[in-house]
């Protein structure tokens, strides 16, 4: 019983052992990935803190950076753990490595012992001649070539064992050093870590000795989105009436007997009566949720989505019917998918918004400074559509927004990870 458990036990270990390596991989991939996330935020933070004057993005940046940090060193944590049972598993392999070999030695002293014993010519030549008939003879001979190609088969069994040792003790020596490393480097992150918070804490500081101030720019920032929401809206509105036009004299083309009630009920809808090729368009745009390239090539979240408390003053409620995203002086809008520029237009003397169609689904880029596309253009997924303005106080702040009809979603949940 305690054989088959050893036997039962090696299976369990050398499966754990082939699946380590995958696991160990990924979450070096992972690790990677993190970190240069982290770059991206450290260069966006340093960034804006050159230009701007107000310092809530700053937090907002310092406090995604300080969660990233955490997710690194949640990771390495992880890597050095499997790096722990991987030096366990392989610590018993060598254990029992070292059995199998002692008793291999043994048994073959033993076997070297008989040899020797046994060594002349003369006594091997007694043995057979002693032989009552033949076919005790031959059954001699036959025993005596197989004890010796025994013998060089354990001989051989020993140096195999031998050499796996040696692999196996290499391996968990080199194990052994890049826990020591995993360790090293995750205590390194986790005291830059206690130095982020520290540099939160400086900023969140400084934040409330502004604070009448910076909730009086957020209300009149608030009553500014309102206006800005309802052009939005009006905007779509006329986008919407403009492709069902369309679509209603593309019909009455296409079918003459059409009535001209049927007609009207196109042109008046609220919604976008979609063609054939449009249902397409957008259902393929459905389908790519949470797979959508962000509108910057390296930003950060400053405002989300909804109703919420305000992400520095908890007791000032804000609302955005889209998400805010922080990114550096001179960035461009892309778009997320392919479509068609439906809408250009000046928001106010200083600020521009683009609306691009998918089926019957919108994607608005507001705070242009300028724009790279007209009505009509068909455009690609990561294609810039503008530069994003960077205001008086040094901000680039690019607003996204995506509606299908007139009804908003949350853009978040339709961007991929990244």
């Amino acid at each position: 019983m305690p054989k088959i458990f050893l036997i039962l036990l090696f299976l369990c270990a050398t499966s754990s052992l082939w699946s380590q390596p995958t696991t160990q991989e990924q979450l070096e991939e992972r690790k990677a990935k993190i970190q240069l996330e982290i770059q991206e935020k450290e260069q966006l933070l340093q960034s804006v803190k050159s230009k701007e004057k107000s310092i809530v993005t700053q937090l907002m940046i310092q406090k995604e950076k300080i969660g990233l940090k955490e997710k690194l060193i949640k990771t390495t944590e992880k890597q050095t753990k499997l790096l722990s049972n991987d030096i366990y598993t392989n610590q018993l392999k060598i254990n029992q490595l070292n059995r199998d070999l002692d008793q291999l030695r043994k048994d073959y002293a033993e076997m070297i012992l008989k040899s020797y014993k046994s060594r002349s010519e003369q006594s091997r030549a007694m043995f057979l001649l002693s032989s009552q008939n033949f076919l005790q003879a031959y059954k001699r001979a036959q025993y005596m070539k197989q004890y010796a190609s025994y013998r060089k088969m354990q001989g051989e069994e020993i140096k195999g064992k031998t050499n796996q040792l040696v692999e196996y003790n290499s391996k968990i020596g080199a194990q052994k050093s890049e826990k020591e490393k995993l360790i090293v480097e995750n205590e390194k992150e986790k005291q830059e870590l206690v130095k982020e918070k520290q540099e939160q804490e400086k900023i969140a500081n400084q934040i409330k000795k502004d604070k009448g101030k910076i909730t009086a720019e957020i209300k009149k920032k608030q009553q500014e989105s309102k206006k800005i929401d309802a052009q939005i809206q009006k905007l779509i509105r006329e986008a919407i009436a403009s492709a069902n036009k369309k679509t209603a004299a593309a019909n009455a083309k296409a079918n003459p007997k059409a009535t001209a009630a049927e007609k009207k009920a196109i042109e008046t809808s609220t919604k976008i009566v979609l063609t054939p090729e449009g249902k397409l368009v957008s259902d393929n745009f459905k389908s790519n949720k949470g797979s959508l390239p962000w509108p910057v090539e390296k930003g950060a979240i400053s405002l989300g989505y909804g109703d919420q408390p305000h992400p520095i003053f908890k007791t000032l409620m804000v609302h955005n019917s889209g998400i805010e995203i922080s990114t550096e002086s001179g960035s461009n809008a892309r778009a997320v998918f392919s479509g068609e520029v439906t809408q250009v237009q000046l928001i106010t003397p200083l600020k521009k918004a683009v609306i691009v169609k998918h089926g019957d689904f919108f994607t608005i880029y507001q705070n242009l400074s300028s724009v790279n596309v007209q009505v009509g253009d068909k455009v690609s997924a990561k294609q810039s559509l503008g530069k994003i303005r960077t205001d008086g106080d040094g901000k680039t702040i690019l607003k996204f927004m995506v509606s299908q009809n007139t009804t908003y979603f949350n853009p978040t949940s339709w961007l991929s990870g990244r």
